[in-house]
């Protein structure tokens, strides 16, 4: 078992390792003296012989909690879990390495903040670090986006983007190259960083043969290198699909309003200079949004505000209109708090991690849009006629989802129960199966009595055979060929 276990490490890396053994996850050697500090186990040992082997575990139904704790610590996790059936496996329980977790690449709603982005950036740097591309996604939207500049210009925008993690070549992974930053830095191979495989690993990711579309040209190649990176690393780490990286913008800097690190910070934008949080600052104190989305949205607002004059009137008019519309805008925030965050939801369904809440939410997300589409007709600034016209509820998918997920939907699909009854007939008969089955014992005598002609034949159970059929000596000549004698 140890060595299976050496085998996941190897595969995890610098990654702390969840082992799963049976009931538990178990973590051994520094690993487990890492977690009995930051998760509170109790450190014991193994083999208690001269040179005992660390260990520390918990409860398997106690993972969620743990990996929130261990990745808000800025630790990177690796989950091993058994990938073979226990009473079928031959020996040792196979087990794989499923799922690799750090800061910058999680979904889970239990670690993220709603209101807040939670950025991996990659940092590409030429050989002085006076010049590198930089390029940030958002795992759990999809958002995904590169820039180039020079040190001061990139370093700047890091500051705006307050990442949770960034990825830097092995030969640049000094902190203190990048102002000894308070995201969790991870180290890659030189070789992801590559300028002859950037473009061919873009090109796979987007189904394209160039990138011109997306607004790039030869001079962009330092953050294309950047953002072939993060492509590269979510694909080493994530066992999900990355189908919703559909897409890779263009960042110009002369359309954004610059802004350097210290002013950033003594303006306290998105952070107060005291703790570094988002209460107490010009974000959180102008933040009136309902919405997740819109919370979130605002914040990229912020800290890339528009200089172009026709934009910036553009956004203006339909404030405007909204705040000369009370009414108008109060019903929208009424609708709107019934919209769930569907840029996650949606990418957790992409990403094959979606949950039967996740669907009820996308319902009832769906079924609100018509009402909010109505209520922008007729509307004179430019962005709320284009909502208007650009809004899709998709009715054949919000339709779907209301039909065959029950409104009290589970929080985990292990839960089952979430497809209504009556929306399948063949999943019915199994439901009926499964609770007794007694109509259908009934259903299935009296069919075997037809067919067989022994009138006195019963169904019975008993511990030993389960479920049998009972027929009387009087009846063997009646006895299908294909009944097995059990006694």
């Amino acid at each position: 078992m140890m060595q299976q276990y050496e085998q996941a490490k190897a595969t995890a890396g610098e990654a702390i390792l969840l082992f799963r053994m049976g009931d538990f996850y178990e973590l051994f050697h520094d690993d487990a003296k890492v977690a009995a500090k930051v998760l509170g186990l109790t450190l014991t040992s193994r083999d208690k012989t001269d040179n005992p082997v660390p260990m520390a575990g918990f409860p398997h139904h106690q993972l969620d909690s743990y990996l929130a704790k261990l990745i808000r610590a800025g630790y990177r996790v690796a989950v091993c879990d058994q990938v073979e059936n226990p009473q079928q496996a031959k020996g040792l329980v196979r087990r794989e390495v499923t799922r690799i977790l750090s800061p910058g690449t999680v979904t889970d709603n239990s670690i993220l903040e709603p209101n807040q982005n939670n950025y991996l950036i990659a940092i590409a740097p030429n050989g002085d670090l006076s010049h590198f591309g930089l390029a940030w996604v958002e795992l759990s939207t999809g958002q995904f986006a590169a820039a180039h500049g020079n040190a001061t210009e990139m370093l700047d925008l890091i500051e705006r983007l307050n990442p949770a993690e960034a990825l830097v070549p092995q030969s640049h992974r000094n902190p203190l190259a990048w102002g000894s930053p308070s995201f969790a830095l991870t180290t890659r191979p030189d070789w992801t960083f590559s300028p002859t495989r950037a473009k061919d690993t873009l090109f796979k990711q987007f189904q394209v043969s160039t990138l011109e579309g997306f607004g790039f040209e030869d001079s962009d190649l330092q953050s294309l290198i950047a953002a072939a990176a993060i492509v590269h690393y979510l694909s080493e780490t994530q066992s999900a699909s990355l189908d919703h990286l559909n897409t890779l913008q263009a960042f110009r800097r002369g359309e954004r309003l610059e802004i350097d690190q210290a002013t950033w910070r003594s303006l306290e934008i998105s952070r107060t200079i005291r703790n570094q949080q988002r209460e107490g600052s010009l974000l959180a104190t102008i933040d009136r949004t309902v919405t997740a989305m819109g919370s979130r949205l605002l914040g990229q607002w912020l800290m890339s505000p528009l200089v172009q004059p026709a934009a910036i009137g553009q956004r203006q008019d339909s404030v405007a209109e909204l705040a000369s519309e009370n009414r108008l805008r109060e019903i929208l925030r009424q609708d709107l708090k019934q919209i769930h965050d569907l840029e996650r939801v949606i990418s957790r369904v992409v990403a094959g991690r979606a949950t039967p809440r996740d669907l009820k939410q996308i319902s009832l997300s769906l079924a609100r849009l018509p009402v909010l589409r109505e209520r922008l007709v007729g509307r004179s600034s430019y962005w709320l006629q284009f909502l208007q016209v650009e809004i899709d509820p998709c009715p054949d998918l919000q339709r779907l989802l209301e039909q065959a997920i029950v409104d009290e939907a589970p929080l985990q699909t292990s839960a089952g129960g979430y497809i209504r009854p009556g929306y399948d007939a063949e999943l019915d008969e199994w439901r009926e199966l499964a609770s007794g089955g007694k109509r259908w014992i009934a259903e299935y005598q009296q069919k075997i009595i037809q067919e067989s002609g022994i009138g006195s034949l019963k169904v019975g159970f008993n511990k030993v055979f389960g479920y049998y059929i009972e027929v009387t000596n009087v009846h063997q000549t009646k006895i299908p060929d294909y009944f097995i004698r059990k006694q």
